[in-house]
């Protein structure tokens, strides 16, 4: 498969991803009606889902040479793909939350506290974590692997992962962190659920260790990528275009490559990383295309 049709693969996974989240989040009308429609409001509300492209594209480049997904595999990257994307949602609804980065707008909308209440959103959140474990402890697969995604998820996820990202950014509001400050912060923060993304692929795809070593690489770039052009676009973008509030970082006093590197700078460090991300998935042979053109699409993407 070649570059030309990268747009046409990644809207299939898209589409084929909102049906599977539509299938797994409980219907509104099921008691309580009012936590499941919250709940489905935050998942369903047109976002990006390159965290579940990166779980396909994964699985797809680490199977065995010779070899395409088997049906199981497949059922189990569903179940990954929408795991990695409910923890992202979760951790979106909670970041917008008065007590985090109080913001109203999210993907275009109200967040989900706006919507519906405080506390509302915050049983939203904690509804949809339990559900992403629940999914992969599902998966059809050998169960020495699912414990390894259960692992994978979770660490990524916790005060390790994401969560303490997300706390050390809290921290740091005003402060002037360098370079490598800015670097831990956000591959814990950003970073690691985009690496559980391509974990939970090559573990369903039961990728060699050698494989698993250069998604982490490539996992470590395009996590870094993932944030640098987030603080780009909150610059040079608008509300419109983001769907969420442009300059808030700026007027939040964070700290950002931008302010640290200047907008030249952070495209400089942009092109670097995609570089590392493309030889990263280059051992994989052709398989690993599709990772390598989703490094392009971070790198490239308006929003």
């Amino acid at each position: 498969m070649g570059r030309a049709d990268f747009p046409i693969w990644f809207s299939e996974r898209v589409q084929h991803m909102e049906t599977v989240l539509d299938g797994f989040l409980p219907e509104s009308s099921i008691v309580p009606m009012r936590l499941h429609e919250a709940m489905r409001y935050s998942v369903m509300g047109g976002g990006k889902r390159v965290r579940a492209a990166l779980v396909y594209a994964a699985g797809e480049a680490c199977v065995p040479a010779g070899q395409s997904v088997t049906s199981a595999q497949g059922i189990a990257l569903d179940h990954a793909a929408a795991a990695v994307e409910l923890i992202h949602a979760y951790s979106l609804v909670h970041d917008d939350l008065p007590c985090m980065d109080d913001d109203d707008l999210r993907r275009g909308r109200p967040t989900v506290h706006v919507r519906f209440d405080e506390a509302t959103a915050m049983l939203a959140g904690d509804a949809l974590q339990p559900l992403a474990f629940e999914l992969l402890a599902q998966m059809p697969v050998a169960p020495a692997l699912v414990v390894q995604a259960v692992e994978a998820l979770a660490r990524c996820a916790g005060s390790l992962g994401m969560a303490g990202g997300q706390a050390i950014d809290c921290a740091s509001v005003g402060l002037d962190l360098s370079q490598e400050q800015l670097q831990i912060m956000h591959g814990m923060k950003t970073g690691a659920m985009l690496e559980a993304s391509v974990l939970l692929g090559g573990i369903v795809a039961g990728a060699s260790s050698t494989a698993r070593q250069g998604l982490e690489a490539y996992a470590d770039a395009i996590g870094l990528a993932f944030q640098v052009v987030d603080d780009v676009l909150d610059v040079v973008s608008d509300t419109s275009t983001l769907g969420k509030t442009a300059g808030k970082d700026a007027a939040g006093n964070k700290p950002t490559y931008v302010s640290l590197l200047g907008l030249e700078g952070s495209r400089e460090l942009l092109q670097a990383l995609r570089q590392e991300a493309h030889a990263a998935v280059l051992p994989l042979g052709p398989p690993g295309t599709r990772l390598a053109e989703l490094a392009d699409y971070i790198v490239g993407r308006n929003r």
